[in-house]
């Protein structure tokens, strides 16, 4: 049973290979090696981080992002909407910023640790993403970092909220709320929150660069690119 059990695995992957391979001999001018495949698809991650990221990493690269832009969570949208409803609208809106200004503090964290999850990449990881989904890039680059992304964002954000006087701003926005009649005293920690909601929107531009890539040529910036994504056209 064992060995009928090993044969099978071995079938399964020799069959994984020969489909890359039969992709690859398709291709012009005698095809592409791995080195060069797995190279493509380190140069798109690292796209990704260049071209997106970074960009949320500077003073409203969240809070001026309609795709990253951290609002409160659902629990507590009530507490927004009754500031606003009001007349305390500059209010609310202080209470989102520093919200997004303590994700926007913590990405530039994320930098060093994606570049080594991509040092990391092997050309099994490489075959599996080219062969995989359309944001199948961005979901090794998850699974890869998430872990260390969140703990090291987590005591940036805690430290941030002290830093911009969170503490104090959403103090006074929580007491207005909790002294108006015929409400429920709200009392929120939202630095793991904060941390989520990072992470979520750094994956995010992440896939906005990875699908430009695999769906536009004109996006494809190097022969490399083209190269190695001509294998999923």
């Amino acid at each position: 049973m064992f060995k009928k059990i090993l044969f099978l695995v071995v079938v399964i992957k020799l069959s994984a290979c020969a489909e890359l391979q039969q992709v690859v001999n398709q291709l012009p001018n005698g095809g592409i090696t791995n080195d060069q495949i797995a190279g493509g698809l380190k140069e798109a991650l690292n796209n990704g981080i260049t071209n997106q990221v970074t960009k949320l990493a500077v003073e409203d690269g969240f809070f001026k992002n309609e795709l990253t832009r951290i609002l409160l969570p659902e629990e507590l949208q009530k507490v927004d909407n009754t500031l606003r409803s009001i007349g305390l609208s500059k209010l609310a809106d202080e209470g989102l910023k520093v919200l997004n200004r303590a994700a926007e503090d913590a990405v530039g964290e994320a930098i060093p640790i994606f570049v080594d999850a991509i040092k990391g990449m092997t050309f099994t990881d490489a075959k599996n993403i080219l062969l995989g989904d359309k944001n199948a890039a961005t979901t090794y680059l998850q699974n890869a970092t998430s872990e260390a992304l969140y703990q090291k964002f987590n005591p940036i954000i805690n430290n941030s909220f002290k830093k911009v006087g969170a503490d104090k701003i959403w103090t006074d926005l929580i007491t207005k709320y909790n002294n108006l009649p015929l409400t429920n005293n709200v009392n929120p920690d939202l630095t793991d929150y904060v941390t989520s909601e990072a992470l979520k929107g750094v994956f995010k531009m992440v896939e906005v660069e990875e699908k430009d890539i695999r769906d536009n040529f004109s996006s494809r910036t190097s022969d490399l690119l083209k190269k190695v994504f001509a294998l999923q056209d």
